[in-house]
């Protein structure tokens, strides 16, 4: 296995390499799917799809995009700015309000570069992280018709993640803020990447660490979905943004527009989706995947519910027409 794309792609769907600038002028790097035979004199509804926070368009994206193609959607998968094939320096910096742009800038490209999408039906989703800033995105961008996440996490909820008490944080924020010290110092951010340079050969070669550790492992340190460019965490000091600007803070600006929150009933992170789906406004729905953790929805196509998934963008859609 040459560790590019974790899923083959079907010999019903076309993948195009694109590339597209943000407002910043940085330019990100993507992948366009969309159906064999597809009848591109005609308009279509597309799906944005994000990766989690650290992933690679190559790996859950690919997942989505391969299958959401055949089920209709033009689907535009990317690498966030700073990561993967995308423009930025240094790398593994990461920002809220960069990271839900790139969601923007995704449908500024689909509405602009490709004609065969009905700018009208353009919905977003997010894996892991990337729900959040999908969010945080759709809840500014009125062009962005629907969203769904997948095993939702809040990345900018860094206190909450951490449990921390008021005397820990403040530790921690003069930690990282003195490492913005060392990081100007030495003229490189420290980093310390979570994955290893080479994959564990399976799952029982892994070592063993705590609980959701482990699962991380299942994923990303084996083949199932080890990309070299998805190493783990980012820029230590990235934190420091993450803790300054929240991404549910308007997330009930979405509505009338729909959300579909889908988690498994053995995901650690499910009180993410439970959180958000409480902020929200109608119209939101929850979808429990049963027997399912966390990272099943990156890639178990067994576990992902496409068929929901297509139903929940066909009926928003339904609307704008």
């Amino acid at each position: 296995m040459s560790f590019g794309y974790i899923t083959p792609l079907s010999e019903n769907v076309e993948r195009q390499s694109i590339n597209f600038k943000n407002r910043y002028g940085l330019e990100l790097a993507g992948n366009l799917y969309y159906a064999k035979g597809l009848d591109i004199k005609e308009k279509h509804p597309a799906l944005i799809i994000g990766a989690p926070y650290g992933g690679v368009k190559e790996q859950g994206p690919a997942v989505y995009g391969n299958e959401l193609a055949q089920r209709g959607f033009v689907v535009l998968t990317f690498d966030q700015a700073n990561m993967g094939d995308s423009a930025g320096e240094p790398r593994r910096v990461s920002s809220p309000g960069l990271f839900a742009e790139s969601f923007s800038a995704a449908v500024d490209f689909l509405g602009v570069e490709v004609p065969f999408v009905d700018r009208n039906k353009i919905g977003v989703i997010g894996i892991c992280g990337s729900g959040g800033f999908a969010l945080a995105a759709a809840a500014v961008d009125p062009r962005i018709k629907a969203v769904a996440t997948a095993s939702m996490y809040d990345i900018t909820d860094v206190r909450g993640m951490m449990n921390l008490s008021d005397e820990e944080l403040n530790k921690m924020k003069e930690e990282l803020a003195n490492q913005r010290w060392e990081d100007y110092a030495s003229g490189i951010p420290e980093y310390k990447p979570s994955f290893p340079t080479k994959p564990y050969p399976n799952v029982d070669a892994l070592p063993e660490i705590d609980p959701i550790t482990n699962e991380w492992n299942r994923f990303y340190a084996v083949p199932r979905g080890f990309h070299a460019h998805a190493r783990g965490n980012f820029t230590t000091t990235s934190n420091l943004a993450m803790m300054q600007f929240p991404a549910l803070a308007y997330i009930d600006e979405i509505s009338p527009r729909p959300i579909l929150f889908i988690f498994g009933d053995h995901a650690h992170s499910r009180a993410f989706s439970e959180r958000a789906y409480k902020l929200a406004k109608e119209p939101k729905e929850m979808y429990v995947v049963d027997d399912c953790e966390h990272i099943d929805l990156y890639d178990r196509v067994d576990k992902i519910p496409f068929n929901k998934i297509k139903q929940f963008f066909d009926e928003a859609f339904v609307k704008e027409d």
